[in-house]
């Protein structure tokens, strides 16, 4: 038996596990026999290369990367993976507009991440913040008389009733425990 059988077949049982199959799953899935594929993974057989093929296919692995590690590919002349912009573009099971989406999205990631030259990072503005006019505030500001008449509209109160349902008084309004309880007075003060 010799070595590069046994790696080849260890690498196969190590990618199965992380895969989470059985032997008699991945043998289905690969479309060999139980007995072979166990007979594989123990350095006993040498898979031919539609065999590995076809092992990888099931392991969701590059072909190329069984035949290196088979030894019928080397590993300096393995070609370049293709970049995620090409599997995209030659997936055929995507629809055109699939295709432009998905180049969009991936695309936009690689500006979020690119590296900030001379303070040019489009995500932050440079821009001094402008502050607008100071206004009184809606409810008159400090010592007001409450909102003006347009305010109070605009806000669905009118003589003192919202959207025309009596607008509820400060001692009826439920706190964090409900209801504040009047004291002694019955003026509707009591503790909080």
């Amino acid at each position: 038996m010799t070595e590069q059988r046994r790696d080849i077949g260890r690498f196969i049982r190590e990618q199965r596990k992380l895969a989470e199959l059985s032997v008699r799953r991945l043998a289905d899935m690969a479309g060999v026999s139980n007995p072979y594929l166990s007979q594989i993974e123990r350095g006993l057989r040498k898979p031919s290369a539609e065999i590995l093929q076809q092992l990888a296919r099931a392991l969701e692995l590059s072909a190329e990367t069984m035949y290196v590690q088979a030894g019928i590919l080397d590993a300096e002349h393995r070609p370049e993976p293709p970049t995620l912009e090409a599997a995209i573009r030659s997936a055929p099971e995507l629809t055109d507009d699939q295709r432009k989406a998905l180049l969009g999205v991936y695309r936009s990631f690689l500006a979020a991440n690119a590296p900030v030259v001379d303070g040019d990072d489009p995500l932050v503005d440079t821009q001094p913040e402008q502050t607008a006019p100071e206004q009184t505030p809606p409810d008159g500001g400090p010592g007001g008389a409450g909102p003006s008449p347009a305010t109070a509209r605009a806000n669905g109160r009118v003589g003192g009733r919202v959207n025309g349902a009596a607008a509820p008084s400060a001692s009826s309004e439920p706190g964090p425990t409900g209801p504040t309880p009047p004291d002694e007075a019955g003026t509707g003060a009591g503790p909080r």
